[in-house]
């Protein structure tokens, strides 16, 4: 702290000589007043006496200057020009660190003071550059930390909230009991802890967008009995959805409650979760595989002579031996997804119907599974997931090097198991 108590005074090994120093204070040209303003080897009073120029620029060279007595800091805090006052946060933020309220030391309480001068700046710039500034100094003034929570503006209080190690959860629940601005619980849930009371406070609340990322957050401390409260309130809020089947904790009651409404395909993530019991595992996938028969009854294709004619013209052309990985990759080209599933039921001798479940579920591993049952390469296996179940790109499982499947057959077996195939 010295050595920085000499820096903010000024000072140097070669100091201007001070009646020079004096005369470039009063040279009527601005442009050379503001080169004395950068200079660290001037005495203090005269950064103090170019504080008060009348020229901006002049005075945002003061507030830049990491020499600048503490006196000509506060003074600027008050200053009429908003890049000033941003220029002095920026530089006033990076020594707080270790300043308190209560020092005794006047130079370092008028730099403090200069710093609740701008955490209260009416330009939101201004504070946001301390909270940026601040947000993960764990030394930083907590009573400076807080105003900057509280900020009207959800670019001053947001990275604080998110960031600063200063605020307790006594900060945090009296934040969220205090009707918030849009955002700020959000940012809370962001943390890299969030504790079980804050949980739970911000559980109760109605910010579907902040639960919905407390959710996603794998440190957010949420107890057993908040998340199945949570999970009763989830059926029709989508957003909520994936979080809570990817979450890496879930309770048997609430996993099976998740089973009964979440999207076909989070249900397939729900059943292979390796966290629940066997018991608890075993009622889980039950719901699943009920859910999966309900998706696919209410897809099931209504023209059954149809379909029948296609799986019997389809039988004809593999007895023939017409119909193989070239047959299956025109019809996908061509968008006739009746004969690929129908031609993959035939080579793999799976029913149709469970073909459609994978297909239904957009299941990545499942038609995998149904490609290599049925022959087919990893190529056409990945040109399944993109044709027939139009999966993005970034979900695609690739062939390994050496053009091998991307699971193993056990892992491959394990799939056909849960759409339905007998062993």
């Amino acid at each position: 702290m010295t050595g920085f108590l000499k820096r903010l005074f000024g000072g140097g090994t070669r100091p201007l000589d001070y009646d020079r120093a004096k005369e470039l204070a009063a040279h009527p040209d601005a442009k050379v007043r503001a080169d004395l303003a950068d200079r660290t080897d001037v005495k203090s009073e005269i950064l103090y006496f170019l504080a008060e120029d009348g020229d901006p620029e002049v005075r945002r060279r003061v507030a830049a200057n990491a020499h600048a007595p503490a006196q000509a800091n506060l003074l600027l805090a008050a200053d009429p020009n908003d890049a000033v006052r941003g220029d002095l946060a920026a530089k006033i933020a990076r020594v707080a660190p270790g300043l308190s309220a209560h020092e005794q030391d006047r130079l370092r309480r008028v730099t403090y003071e200069a710093l609740e001068v701008l955490a209260r700046d009416q330009i939101p710039k201004v504070r946001q550059i301390l909270a940026e500034a601040l947000k993960d100094v764990a030394q930083a003034p907590p009573d400076v930390i807080r105003r900057l929570a509280r900020d009207a503006e959800l670019v001053v209080a947001g990275p604080v909230l998110q960031y600063s190690p200063v605020l307790n959860d006594e900060d945090l629940l009296e934040i969220i009991g205090a009707n918030p601005i849009p955002g700020a619980l959000a940012a809370i849930s962001r943390r890299s802890v969030v504790n079980v009371r804050v949980c739970d406070a911000i559980a109760a609340t109605e910010d579907v967008d902040a639960i919905a990322i407390l959710l996603g957050n794998p440190s957010a401390q949420i107890r057993e009995e908040t998340l199945d409260r949570l999970a009763d309130r989830a059926t029709n809020i989508e957003a909520w959805h994936k979080p809570f089947v990817e979450r890496p904790k879930l309770s048997a009651k609430t996993a099976t409650k998740l089973a009964r409404f979440v999207a076909a395909s989070l249900l397939q993530t729900l059943a292979a979760r390796q966290d629940l019991g066997p018991e608890a595992a075993a009622a889980v996938a039950a719901v699943v595989a009920r859910r999966i028969d309900e998706i696919e009854g209410a897809a099931e294709p209504k023209g059954v002579s149809d379909e029948a004619a296609l799986l019997a013209r389809i039988r004809a052309m593999n007895t023939a031996g017409q119909l193989d990985e070239g047959v299956i990759g025109a019809a996908l080209a061509s968008g006739d997804a009746s004969f690929v599933v129908a031609a993959l039921a035939e080579l793999a001798a799976l029913s149709p119907r469970l073909i459609r479940k994978v297909v239904d579920t957009q299941s990545a591993k499942g038609i995998v599974a149904v490609g290599w049952k049925a022959g087919m390469s990893a190529d056409l296996a990945a040109h399944l997931q993109i044709k027939l179940l139009r999966l993005p790109v970034s979900k695609i499982l690739n062939p390994k090097t050496g053009g091998d499947h991307p699971l193993t057959e056990d892992e491959m077996e394990w799939q056909l198991e849960f759409f339905g195939a007998q062993g």
